[in-house]
């Protein structure tokens, strides 16, 4: 099955899912049916997800979502509160942890992008509706797109606020994610599913 053709055919359960999504990867098709572009409002796996954006960066989802579970133990399972406190003898160990992808600028990014959702969280009380105001609780509907207003608006805010690997298109990415904005192919069975929940559908 060629890339072109994955989303126009029926798959071997009889769905038709994203163009994008490997068909020889459980794992991958278990995130496309279950969480990408699900929305989500539940703080701790806003926080997994934006530092696991940040650590694709240069290189594919599927590489990241491979070594999901390893990210998970080796960052304390993604508190942001105990990552916030990590001295900087923790960011050396996770250089040499194999569990995760060891870039150092992106490990210490985590402890950084910590800190300021904390205080995210502080000021707005959650940071489900920091990130939703921006679309004022509404999910976006558009395809093919790598950025947009809205990823340039949040992004520009984001390193305001001190973040880094916060750039528009890791941000689009994010808003895809975590439901945001749904990007799911034309005739995808995602898609089709919830037609009815996608308000803001051009």
């Amino acid at each position: 099955m060629s890339e072109q053709d994955n989303h126009i055919m029926q798959w071997a359960d009889g769905r038709v899912r994203c163009r994008w999504c490997n068909p020889q990867n459980p794992l991958y098709i278990a995130y496309h049916d279950a969480e990408w572009g699900v929305p989500c409002h539940d703080d701790q796996r806003l926080f997994e997800m934006l530092v696991l954006e940040g650590f694709q960066a240069g290189l594919s989802w599927e590489c990241v979502l491979n070594k999901r579970e390893g990210f998970r133990q080796a960052f304390d399972g993604f508190d942001p509160l105990v990552i916030a406190r990590y001295p900087d003898e923790k960011l050396e160990a996770l250089r040499h942890d194999s569990r995760i992808i060891r870039n150092k600028l992106k490990i210490r990014a985590a402890r950084t992008n910590a800190r300021v959702f904390l205080a995210i969280q502080a000021e707005w009380g959650c940071f489900d509706a920091y990130l939703w105001h921006w679309t004022q609780g509404k999910v976006i509907c558009e395809q093919g797109c790598t950025r947009s207003l809205l990823s340039d608006q949040i992004s520009a805010d984001l390193k305001k606020r001190g973040m880094t690997f916060v750039g528009t298109t890791i941000i689009y990415a994010y808003l895809q994610a975590m439901g945001v904005i749904c990007s799911h192919d034309e005739g995808c069975w995602k898609q089709v599913q919830h037609a009815e929940d996608r308000p803001v559908c051009p």
